[in-house]
């Protein structure tokens, strides 16, 4: 079965994992025809022998599976949100129709757009539809924010200003104990994070499909003092998740339910772990419906309100959308456009970026990154909120979007 199971990922009937991960490289079949694809062939083969677990998760990965066990995460029935009518959008056709072709170019799943208290816009491409469960990537990494906020605001957590090491005892007796949670959430703590690199399923792959990532996690070491430099990466994120963990007593996926997904009022999401009854991928791998994405964007517009009830306190709201000392575009897990940078980096490790073709048309732009154009834009001079899901789209344009939508604003209704 193993064997079966790697020849469906390699040659699947839709590609299967060469096809797919050429893609992600930007390369085409037609161009590694010969040589290139035997090498990844070869490549792959070598993987399989040293460690064929983890090899066989690789392949399902490109395949589009998920790569560890998915513990659900259960919501609450969804109530329905309001929709403007065709005649009576706030935005013109012109732009929802650019809107929509640049989802179409980009291979999205999903395109939401909410303005002025309704849904302007909700397109489901071919193949998915309103229960169709993109893998989102980083966007994980801003709803944890939110969730880590709840936890102080139930006394679980004293402050954003407390230590990680009080938490998370691995941490003491070494550089790391004087990490705070704040400089962990600007993802400028100082810590050490393993980076991918091709030629063997490293540190970096075993948080990406291993099935224990306690030891990669913990034997990262401060590199240097914290606030010094902002390297986004996945050891901050997975680190305040077993903060969370341990501050609450209870296990990551039922702490998010309870604390934010069910008062959120969304329908069931579902976490990854490393293994059943294992460690969160918090870092990643939160799927949710774009539905469920529109919610998290839309508590973000009230300012930690839902359903008439508050679920994150407004200072915390506040906190998030501040800046770090590190990056003007940086809150606490959660990206900002205050400064136009055309090429928008990670961290010093990788030249992996995102393009921005231009300023944001709004000097208010918050949103949810995932790898590949998953994302959440949150505009609140515009009472404005976009979801895009789908496949992963090595070009994307992150001022396309939101500026298209932007200049499509009718004028009667321009101000919140």
């Amino acid at each position: 079965m193993a064997w079966q199971t790697m020849i469906t990922a390699l040659v699947g009937p839709k590609g299967g994992f060469v096809k797919k991960l050429l893609r992600i490289l930007g390369l085409t079949v037609a161009w590694a025809a010969g040589g290139v694809a035997g090498l990844v062939l070869l490549v792959a083969g070598g993987f399989l022998v040293a460690k064929p677990t983890e090899t066989l998760r690789l392949f399902g990965l490109f395949a589009g599976q998920r790569p560890g066990y998915m513990q659900r995460v259960p919501g609450t029935p969804e109530q329905p949100l309001p929709k403007a009518s065709i005649g009576d959008r706030a935005l013109t056709a012109e732009s929802l129709q650019a809107a929509l072709d640049y989802g179409a170019e980009t291979r999205s799943d999903a395109l939401i757009v909410w303005r002025g208290g309704r849904i302007q816009l909700e397109h489901y491409y071919e193949g998915a539809s309103e229960t169709t469960l993109t893998s989102t990537q980083s966007m994980h990494k801003s709803v944890l924010a939110l969730l880590v906020g709840v936890a102080i605001a139930e006394g679980h957590i004293g402050s954003a200003d407390d230590p990680v090491s009080l938490y998370l005892p691995e941490w003491s007796g070494d550089g790391r104990a004087a990490i705070t949670i704040r400089q962990a959430l600007w993802q400028s703590s100082g810590i050490d994070f393993p980076s991918f690199a091709f030629g063997g399923l490293g540190p970096m792959m075993g948080l990406l499909i291993g099935q224990n990532m306690h030891p990669i996690t913990f034997e990262q070491q401060a590199v240097e003092p914290p606030t010094t430099s902002f390297e986004y990466n996945s050891i901050n994120p997975l680190v305040l998740g077993l903060v969370i963990e341990n501050a609450t007593g209870r296990p990551y996926a039922e702490y998010l339910s309870e604390a934010l997904w069910k008062p959120l009022g969304a329908g069931d999401a579902w976490v990854q772990m490393d293994s059943e009854g294992g460690m969160a991928r918090s870092y990643c791998c939160l799927d949710i419906p774009a539905r469920g994405w529109l919610r998290l964007g839309l508590l973000h517009l009230e300012n930690g309100i839902a359903n008439d009830r508050r679920i994150v306190p407004e200072e915390w709201m506040d906190a998030v959308r501040t800046p770090a000392p590190t990056n003007p575009n940086y809150g606490f897990l959660t990206w900002l456009g205050n400064e136009h940078v055309q090429q928008r980096t990670y961290n010093s490790r990788t030249a992996t970026g995102v393009y921005h073709s231009e300023p944001f048309a709004a000097d208010d732009v918050t949103y949810f990154d995932g790898f590949g154009g998953q994302r959440v834009y949150i505009i609140p001079s515009a009472d404005m909120v976009i979801v895009r899901t789908g496949a992963i789209a090595t070009d994307w344009d992150d001022a396309r979007l939101p500026n298209l939508l932007l200049a499509g604003l009718r004028q009667k209704g321009a101000g919140r």
